[in-house]
């Protein structure tokens, strides 16, 4: 893992993962959407030590343009890992009453990391190995009244990634499926912080002891596996009255 691909570099917890990795000595691509943020967190991760820092800038939404990043990328060099980590969580309220901002939703949170993640897929099978991550979450566990939609866009990722970490296990290619809870991060800033709220700090460390063990699934912090199990063996009639 010296060569990585951090997609969504400037979220909370790309930035954390970077600054391991920098400590590290990794060579660091940052691809992102605000060329301001991502050359501010670039300068950032260059004094960490990391070995080289590049960054490129695009939309995220326009999958036309994920194969031609990843040929831009690949003319500075081999890569060994790709960390997906970009996403909004979105406007429920919106969603439920008009289904343009619930598409956008799915665009931003599933399909561009479906895109992503079919690219890079095949990158690294035809590559003869690589490790692959993408951050889904806890909420695509199962389906709840306050955040179905963005619910809903994390459980297909949830799925396809699986899928992709079975066709690929023979190939040599580990496919990382990473399920935050509750991270302090701006994207949560506006929701009241308690107990289960880990720092991005934290949940990179998670993934980079993930990425070195070739796990499978990882949920961070541990104890959201448990929480999520309990949450998920409620039964039906029983959860719709419940306020989750």
């Amino acid at each position: 893992m010296r060569n990585v691909l951090l997609i969504g570099a400037t979220s909370a917890i790309a930035q954390a993962v970077g600054r391991l990795l920098a400590r590290e000595g990794a060579r660091l691509l940052l691809w992102g959407r605000a060329r301001e943020k991502l050359e501010i967190v670039a300068a950032d991760l260059r004094v960490r030590g990391a070995k080289s820092v590049e960054l490129d800038v695009f939309d995220f939404n326009d999958f036309a343009r994920h194969e031609e990043a990843l040929q831009r990328a690949l003319a500075t060099g081999d890569w060994d890992t790709a960390v997906i980590c970009h996403g909004s969580l979105g406007d429920q309220a919106g969603g439920e009453k008009n289904f343009a901002v619930a598409e956008l939703e799915f665009r931003t949170n599933c399909l561009s990391a479906l895109s992503f993640l079919t690219v890079l897929a095949n990158y690294f099978e035809a590559r003869g190995g690589g490790t692959l991550a993408v951050i889904s979450s806890v909420a695509g566990d199962r389906g709840r009244g306050s955040n179905y939609i963005y619910g809903a866009a994390k459980s297909a990722v949830t799925t396809f990634a699986a899928g992709l970490r079975q066709r690929l296990w023979a190939k040599g290619v580990r496919v990382l499926t990473i399920k935050p809870g509750f991270v302090a991060t701006p994207m949560t800033a506006h929701l009241p912080k308690h107990r289960l709220f880990a720092s991005p700090e934290e949940v990179a460390g998670d993934i980079l002891k993930a990425l070195k063990t070739g796990k499978g699934v990882l949920y961070t912090p541990w104890f959201w596996r448990w929480i999520m199990l309990v949450i998920k063996l409620i039964p039906e009639p029983i959860v719709r009255r419940l306020k989750l």
